[in-house]
């Protein structure tokens, strides 16, 4: 008698654990399953890939200098657009020239019911195709991903764009970065 209880306790014990451990393995499956659904939301802007050299988004989002590009991207959702193939120019305001704008701005842009006029100012800062060094020419106009154009500026090395300065040109694996001294802001229609 006391060797059936004793074979019942463990064979209880042993089906607890059992139903234990499936649970858990069950809930790291949700998890795994909830994490994979939330990068599958993100599309390629949520590919982590350490090997190959940094696109577009990756750029602004590791730079410092561009946390509130970064934060206006996420904001008006636009990820997706700055890691595709390409090849694109983005005209990347620094967060000075950001805070150059008059106060408040940018956290009223950040609001999402300002998401559509955001989205438009982000596009006003993107070219289709890679423009740099001896293709920017004086008086040359560039097609943004807005529909509008912008015009390019030239004094000897010295490239300006709607009247923003080039800083710096950052090459990515799909197309090219230019920091600029200013928030370039399309017409209105």
């Amino acid at each position: 008698m006391y060797r059936t209880i004793q074979i019942i306790l463990i064979s209880c014990s042993l089906i607890f654990l059992s139903s234990c451990q499936e649970e858990e393995q069950s809930s790291r499956s949700r998890a795994q399953y909830s994490e994979t659904e939330n990068n599958s939301q993100k599309g390629q802007a949520a590919v982590v890939d350490e090997l190959s050299a940094k696109n577009i988004l990756q750029i602004a989002a590791s730079s410092a200098d561009h946390t509130t590009l970064a934060a206006a991207v996420a904001a008006a959702e636009l990820e997706n657009v700055l890691v595709n193939a390409g090849p694109l120019t983005v005209f990347a305001p620094t967060n000075a020239a950001f805070d150059a704008l008059p106060p408040g701005t940018v956290e009223d842009l950040l609001k999402p019911e300002n998401k559509k006029t955001l989205a438009k100012i982000i596009k006003f800062h993107a070219s289709p195709g890679k423009y740099e060094g001896d293709l920017f020419r004086d008086g040359m106009r560039l097609f943004q991903a807005s529909g509008h154009y912008v015009q390019v500026n030239k004094n000897k090395e010295e490239v300006s764009i709607e009247g923003a300065n080039i800083l710096a040109t950052i090459q990515a694996s799909n197309g090219v970065v230019h920091v600029v001294d200013k928030v370039l802001l399309p017409p209105e229609q």
